[in-house]
């Protein structure tokens, strides 16, 4: 009995020992490179946080570029009024871009008799082709222009600029530092230097300080971290902030234990001890362990003596088990790891290392084990061939239960009721041997029990499941839809329930579709009744007027304007009918080029800008730096725009916002706009697409309702998407269209 918990014990302190020794092999492999640094400072983590805080300090100590000096330091030169001047086109093809955006509107608000709107568009067209002209006449009219881009460029800078002063501050307490500019020789520091003694910035970093190190900074360094360059900052500027700041930054050896620095410094050096004292110890461990295995009887026959009873297990599971255990002893021994190399206090928690030792003692026991049985098992071909047959895996796959049933699956149901049919008169004639011997009627009844009863409530349930399909086959036949049949099994029923759903999904589909075409239908045929004849009876009703020739002149020139605005609108009507139309059998022809569609919006944009400013909607746009550039027909996409813009100010809520943004997804340009529609909205967005379809019901409002289904007909001749989502009261449109990479 002694001898064999002698020999138990033996066997313990072995695994415990390869156990301590593999995880101290493994800590010096991930942390030795990292601990052979003499201290913290010269660690990667240290010099990234130096190197952070040099950053900081040029650009908020040692550069001393304010925001008056960098707009006193603008110049325009001869390419930026260029620049300017033909951003958007030659002088004629920006007249004209302007005048198409402008003459629609200012004949539309003719044709509804607003002589005031009309005019306030004309001067503003004609306002801005006056400044556009002068654009291309004097260089001093674009100047201004010019500057005030540049300020705003400058502005944005120095506001990101600020934004990273909390994170100078945090280094500022730790660090000291003396740096000299080496064109102007100004020196910068926080280093109290002693002038009674007449001592060198070097003589003092080097005895006040636990570490040390000199450092030359680019005046300009943080025009590069902020900007990436020097984009909106002229050469003059950039030519007076050039040099270099050379010097030195350390870490006061005064400063307390609980800096953060001097703490990982501290903490650094303990742990590099503790990797030294472990790894050695370990490289002991591994070695002791081994030696001991080897010479070692007692664990010779324990493995041994399980040897037979693991190999009765078939090799998958085998596997299945080597692999929990590698992965069991891989965790444990970065647990000790943990323990040993990143606790500050290991005392507190000495019980918690013991059990983690010694359960990565038993698992790397139980790994090397394994390992040694079955390698075993593969030295031999034949011998390996012959326990891979017994796997699992092979017995499954190639077992004879596992086969029938798929077969058995996949076979029609003609032969599935042969087979059963078959079962069944065999159980009948084998009956007739419970005459024979009471053996005979034992093993029928058993028979009965386990096979006949089983497939006869099998065949029970398959029949009322096949009873309930031509039930709700019958519904469906006679136009009523009840609950989905549930869907048993992967047998031929299965799928016929299956798909009499489908079927039953189908006609419920179709009936929605066309109880919704039938009211579409309706609706289209009152709203265009109701737009054509408005205006139509109104001038018949001025024609019988003029007929009777009972009016004064005043009142028939009164009646011909109104029969001249009014069939002007029966003109607009009956146009947009005919080009929507056109453009759903795709019978028109586009005129694509080139076409910025920042710059298209924007445009549509600042055409609506007096009706804008004269809302009270407050217009959020937000817009990518860099053109999206797509092939296009701008005319008509700018309609787009024009139609989507003229909704909004049409139908939005007074005094909510407006949400204009484009944004570059995936090689499209993705334009969505968003308001609070002023008229309660119907969950069926998709029907705001049909034609004399408005958010107004009432159709007090101006406008055909055409508009969304023109801009979707543009839209899908473009080869984009136009989509229309509404939540509650929230009104969206989105457009995506292919650009330019």
């Amino acid at each position: 009995m002694d001898t064999r918990w002698k020999n138990k014990f033996i066997i313990a302190m072995i695994t415990v020992l390869f156990a301590y020794g593999a995880s101290g092999v493994l800590s010096v492999l991930i942390n030795g490179r990292e601990y052979a640094n003499p201290d913290y400072f010269h660690t990667n983590q240290f010099r990234s946080d130096l190197d952070q805080y040099a950053g900081y300090l040029e650009m908020f100590e040692l550069n001393n570029l304010t925001l008056e000096k960098a707009k006193e330091a603008i110049e325009v030169s001869e390419e930026d009024i260029h620049e300017h001047r033909y951003r958007y086109g030659t002088l004629p093809e920006q007249i004209d871009n302007i005048r198409s955006q402008y003459e629609y509107r200012i004949q539309e608000a003719k044709d509804t008799e607003n002589n005031e709107f009309a005019k306030a568009l004309t001067d503003q067209m004609n306002k801005r082709i006056e400044d556009i002209t002068k654009n291309f006449e004097s260089d001093e009219h674009v100047r201004p222009k010019v500057i005030k881009e540049k300020e705003e460029k400058i502005e944005e800078f120095f506001k990101e600029k600020e934004q990273l002063r909390d994170q100078y501050d945090f280094y500022e307490d730790s660090f000291t530092y003396y740096f000299e500019d080496t064109s102007t020789g100004e020196v910068y520091t926080n280093l109290t230097l002693s002038k009674s003694k007449n001592e060198s910035p070097d003589e003092v970093m080097k005895k006040e300080m636990v570490y040390h190190t000199d450092y030359t900074m680019d005046k300009n360094y943080f025009l590069h971290i902020i900007m990436g360059g020097y984009e909106g900052f002229e050469q003059s500027l950039v030519e007076s902030q050039s040099g270099y700041f050379k010097g030195q930054i350390g870490l006061a050896k005064n400063l307390p234990d609980s800096n953060m620095f001097i703490d990982q410094n501290n903490l650094f050096k303990q742990k590099q001890i503790v990797l030294l004292i472990y790894g050695g110890s370990a490289v002991l461990a591994v070695i002791a362990a081994l030696i001991a295995g080897r010479r070692s009887k007692a664990l010779s026959a324990e493995i041994k003596r399980w040897e037979p009873l693991y190999n009765k297990l078939p090799i998958d599971l085998r596997i299945i088990f080597l692999g929990l255990t590698v992965i069991g002893s891989s965790l444990a021994l970065f647990l000790i790891n943990d323990f040993l190399i990143d606790s500050y206090n290991i005392l507190p928690r000495v019980i918690e290392l013991i059990i983690v030792l010694l359960g990565a003692s038993v698992l790397c026991g139980l790994t090397i084990v394994q390992l040694k049985y079955i390698a075993g098992e593969f030295k031999d071909l034949e011998n390996a061939k012959a326990v891979l047959k017994k796997s699992l895996v092979y017995r499954t796959a190639g077992g004879l239960k596992t086969s029938l049933q798929e077969a058995f699956l996949n076979r029609s149901t003609g032969t599935q009721l042969f087979v059963v049919l078959i079962i069944i008169f065999g159980m009948g004639m084998g009956s007739i041997v419970m005459f024979f011997h009471p053996l005979f009627a034992l093993f029928y009844v058993m028979l009965l029990a386990f096979a006949g009863i089983p497939l006869v409530m099998a065949l029970i349930r398959r029949l009322g499941y096949f009873n309930r399909i031509v039930e709700t086959a019958n519904e469906l036949a006679t136009g009523h839809m009840g609950q989905d049949l549930p869907i048993k099994g992967k047998g031929v029923l299965a799928s016929l329930a299956g798909n009499i759903n489908v079927l039953k999904q189908g006609v419920k589909t179709s009936l929605s579709e066309q109880a919704k075409s039938e009211r579409l239908k309706t609706e289209l045929i009152t709203n265009v009744s109701h737009d054509l004849r408005t205006p139509l009876t109104s001038i018949i009703t001025y024609t019988e007027l003029l007929k009777s020739g009972e009016v004064s002149e005043d009142d028939r020139s009164a009646y011909l304007e109104i029969i001249d605005r009014k069939s002007k609108r029966l003109k607009v009507l009956i146009d947009d009918l005919f080009e929507v139309s056109k453009m759903a059998s795709g019978n028109i022809e586009l005129r694509k080029e080139r076409v910025d569609l920042i710059q298209l919006l924007q445009q549509a944009l600042a055409e609506h800008n007096n009706a804008i400013n004269e809302s009270n909607l407050h217009f959020r746009v937000t817009k990518p730096d860099h053109p999206a550039i797509a092939f296009v027909d701008g005319q008509k996409l700018w309609r787009v725009f024009d139609n989507l813009i003229g909704n909004i100010l049409k139908y939005s809520l007074e005094n909510s916002r407006v949400y204009i943004a484009i944004a570059k997804v995936k090689g499209q340009a993705v334009i969505t706009f968003k308001n609070v529609s002023k008229y309660e909205l119907d969950d069926q967005s998709e029907e705001l697409f049909e034609r004399f379809k408005r958010g107004d019901k009432s159709r007090h409002t101006d406008g055909s309702g055409l508009g969304l289904a023109i801009a979707k007909s543009i839209i899908d001749l473009h080869d984009g998407n136009l989509e229309i989502d509404t939540d509650g009261d929230l009104f969206k449109v989105s457009i995506s269209l292919n650009i330019e990479e």
